[in-house]
Formats: structure tokens, C-alpha cells, sequence
């Protein structure tokens, strides 16, 4: 067998997550040929191919698929090396994979500004996707650090508190809900709801919180993007169940209005988590300390 490299499996990876040599260029800012190359030096280091054309995508051979489970769990053991020889360096240099859910982007990008400024010789890896996703990304090792809205229940995770998620009832200023004050959650049933995709924590958290008022849920549209259901309310397609943090530049500007609704917004928090087993590098113990001592002020004071 030949020597293969760590790039390689990298590449391997990210192919393998995308199911597209184009789209994992353009994630690992590369061009298409170098990842192709990547991936034939790989195919040919082991003898066998490991990806085969799907029309425009690919897919995994047999093979593949089960390069793809040690890939994976080999790179989390080098992760965890990597974190052990950190300690001889100290918490002023490293790196950090961080893994956020999509309404954290609200505020991340803040955060990791004010953390860079006090520890500038960290470099920080930033992914964003939904929850479904992010955990499967903790789960696998891929991220060392993860900032979701509600821990996990299903994974053996250390998960910290660090500021408050208050959640609520939004609609576009128009809307006669608008209007009317200390209404009954019942009231709801009898409106549209534009909402976000099943995987994402939001769409959870809303669905709970309509099983609890025993009051259906009318989804009118399902979408995954905040920004686009914001631009659905503002049209008026439908009421949506936001975290405040999140439509706070629509709420100064009237673009979107809260809705009344009795007990009113739900109160929940913003998590730092990690796999409980997990070697965490003193750089990623700075940002967890960072965001557990200031990240609640400083969310507070932006969002």
C-alpha cells in the first residue's frame, strides 16, 4: 500500500459530506482539480476506487463508506493528540473547531471578535448548520466545542448555561394579531405559520411548545434559511416563532411586531457542550471560560 496523506483523507472527507468534488472545492477553497487529484491519489494509495459518479454528484463505493467511519474516528484521535501537546504550549496559541447552530450567527461572529482580541493566537474554525446536523458533527468528534439552544439529551455531554434565549411570537406589523393584547396561546391555532426545517432546534422547540398549549401547529411553509422566513412574516405569508436575538435589528425598525401571547416569550438558553470524554486543548478551555464568564453580558448588551 502507498504512503497517503492527511490532507487526503481531509479532502475524502469533506467530498464525502458535500456527495460533490465541486462543492467541497469550494468549501476547502481549492479548485476542482486539486481535489479530484486529492481523492485519485487516495483511491490510488489503497488499490480501489471510493467514490463513483451519481448524474452530477457522486456517492461512496462500498469501500468508501467504510473509509469514511475510520477517516472520521482517526481524525478525532488526532484531534485529541493534538489537544494533549497543547498543553505544552499553553492556552495562547491553537485551534479551535467550533460548531454552531444556525441562530447562533446572530451573535457568534461578535463573540469571536471579542475573544480574538484577547487571544489573538488562536485560530478558530467556525462551522454553522442545524441542530440534527451539529450534533452529528459532536457526535463524530468533528467539532471540539458546540453552541446549541438546548443541551442534548441523547449524547454523554458536559453542557454549560451561558446567556438566555428568549423566544416568541412574531408577525408582519399589520397583522390583526398585532392589535390585541394578553391573548390565550390558543389563539394561534387559527393562524399560518411559516417554520423553519425538522432538524433545526427552533422548529423543535415550537412544536413542544404547541404540544404543551394542546394547540395546532398550521404550517403553511417549511424553510430553512431565518432570513428568508423573516422575509415571509414581512410579506405576510404567516406568523413564526423566533429567538429574539434574531430579530432584533426587524423589531427597532417595525419591519416585524411581537405578538402578545400569554406566558410569552419562552425562556430558554444558549449552550457551550461538548462530548464529556472530550480532551479539550487550553484554547478551547479559554473559549469555553470566555463565553461561561462574558457571554452573556456582551450578547445582552448586542442582541
Amino acid at each position: 500500500m502507498r504512503p497517503y496523506t492527511l490532507k487526503q483523507m481531509q479532502t475524502f472527507i469533506e467530498v464525502a459530506r458535500q456527495r460533490s468534488v465541486s462543492k467541497a472545492a469550494e468549501r476547502l477553497f481549492v479548485t476542482q482539480p486539486a481535489v479530484s487529484m486529492q481523492i485519485r491519489q487516495l483511491e490510488d494509495a489503497f488499490g480501489l476506487p471510493l467514490i463513483e459518479p451519481l448524474g452530477r454528484n457522486i456517492q461512496l463505493t462500498n469501500a468508501g463508506e467504510a473509509f469514511l467511519i475510520h477517516a472520521i474516528a482517526a481524525l478525532g484521535q488526532l484531534k485529541d493528540m493534538e489537544a494533549l501537546m497543547a498543553e505544552h504550549v499553553g492556552m495562547k496559541k491553537g485551534r479551535i473547531d467550533l460548531a454552531v447552530v444556525s441562530t447562533a450567527k446572530y451573535f457568534i461572529p461578535m463573540l469571536l471578535v471579542r475573544f480574538g482580541k484577547q487571544f489573538p493566537g488562536i485560530n478558530i474554525q467556525l462551522r454553522i448548520d442545524n441542530r440534527e446536523n451539529i450534533l452529528g458533527m459532536m457526535a463524530r468528534n468533528e467539532a471540539d466545542l458546540v453552541v446549541m439552544g438546548r443541551s442534548p439529551g441523547n449524547l454523554n455531554c458536559e453542557a454549560t448555561a451561558f446567556a438566555t434565549n428568549p423566544l416568541s411570537i412574531v408577525a408582519a406589523p399589520d397583522h390583526p394579531l398585532v392589535r390585541r393584547k394578553n391573548l390565550p396561546f390558543s389563539a394561534l391555532g387559527e393562524h399560518h405559520f411559516v417554520v423553519r426545517e425538522q432538524g433545526s432546534g427552533t422548529r423543535a422547540a415550537m412544536e413542544r411548545l404547541f404540544t404543551e398549549h394542546q394547540t395546532l401547529l398550521n404550517v403553511v411553509m417549511e424553510m430553512p434559511s431565518n432570513e428568508t422566513i423573516k422575509q415571509a412574516v414581512m410579506a405576510g405569508m404567516g406568523l413564526s416563532f423566533f429567538s429574539m436575538r434574531t430579530v432584533r435589528h426587524e423589531l427597532a425598525s417595525g419591519h416585524i411586531a411581537l405578538v402578545d401571547i400569554e406566558g410569552m416569550p419562552m425562556m430558554g438558553n444558549w449552550y457551550i457542550t461538548h462530548l464529556s470524554h472530550k480532551k479539550l486543548s487550553p484554547a478551547a478551555t479559554s473559549f469555553k471560560a470566555f463565553l461561561i464568564e462574558q457571554g452573556g453580558p456582551l450578547i445582552n448588551s448586542w442582541a
